[in-house]
């Protein structure tokens, strides 16, 4: 008895009844090789970036005032601000975001709650993901042909902005299907037993605890309107609006990303400062309006249940 005792005890001591065996100690030094190793290529991804914020701002720094926040370009855009061109990129992405963000929702709970697995629910979900790989040029030239010329919206704010809101479409409706398909379905059986019908589930239940999710999708929509050149090249941006005398939404208008181009390609004798400053403010816009969504999405993500 004494001997099949020893034959089946632990390698322990009595000082230390709990010490980890050589596999324990490999298995250890495995996971922390591979987290210091992760954790160098995100230093690696996060780096470049924060060189390339500094390098801009360093550049643009003698421009950064409220003047030339608040105040138009003057003298050919060699000197003065940018109020137009910001201005002009943030009615783009208000209003691409007013069309795309309902119609890919909508769309998004369409295919995910309501349409039947078959045909033509495959061939939608293929052309969602084929849309999402159209080049940004070919949504310009769409954009042109659909709303320039057959809907008669001329060259325009709108034009340009449905030409966007098309272009975003398909990252909205991924984005909405996830997030809805990430709600336990016991939920919804929960909720057609007490009685309601599909809708009153998905506005009360489903929607509620998916809002989170959706909102990725529309934060990307805002980064990506508030950068894209070429959708709007064909479709409304203009090389100088005079926003003294007014602004509407069926006329041309000034872009940040399309003015960059033009005071660094087609404009001579613009101060290096005005630039970078140019691009710095771009970058902040897009960086203020993804800060705000992203800790709206914290916000409602911390109030779930689940």
């Amino acid at each position: 008895m004494v001997e099949h005792e020893s034959a089946i005890a632990l390698p322990t001591t009595a000082a230390h009844p709990f010490v980890s065996t050589k596999f324990e100690q490999l298995k250890l030094r495995r996971e922390r090789t591979y987290k210091y190793l992760f954790l160098g290529m995100a230093i690696m991804l996060v780096v470049p970036v924060l060189a390339i914020l500094a390098f801009l701002t360093i550049k643009a720094w003698p421009s950064l005032t409220w003047s030339f926040i608040s105040s138009n370009p003057a003298n050919g855009m060699t000197a003065g601000g940018i109020w137009a061109p910001l201005f002009g990129t943030f009615l783009l992405v208000l209003c691409s975001l007013l069309i795309a963000a309902p119609v890919g929702v909508l769309a998004g709970v369409y295919l995910n709650e309501y349409a039947r697995d078959n045909w033509g629910t495959r061939i939608i979900n293929l052309a969602v993901v084929n849309l999402a790989g159209v080049p940004s040029i070919v949504h310009g030239l769409f954009g042109l042909g659909a709303f320039v010329y057959f809907a008669q919206m001329r060259k325009s704010l709108i034009a340009a902005s449905c030409t966007v809101a098309v272009m975003t479409l398909p990252v909205i409706i991924a984005s909405t299907k996830e997030a809805l398909a990430a709600v336990p379905m016991a939920f919804r059986v929960a909720c057609w037993n007490m009685g309601a019908s599909r809708w009153q589930t998905i506005r009360t239940i489903v929607l509620p605890n998916s809002i989170s999710g959706i909102l990725t999708g529309v934060i990307l929509q805002v980064s990506r309107a508030a950068g894209e050149t070429a959708p709007i090249l064909f479709t409304g941006v203009a090389f100088y609006i005079n926003m003294d005398q007014g602004f509407a939404l069926d006329e041309k208008f000034m872009a940040l990303s399309f003015h960059l181009f033009t005071i660094s390609k087609q404009v001579q004798n613009v101060p290096e400062s005005i630039q970078y400053g140019t691009a710095v403010v771009l970058i902040g816009l897009v960086l203020v309006v993804n800060s705000a969504s992203i800790a709206f999405r914290i916000y409602l993500r911390n109030r779930k249940k689940w």
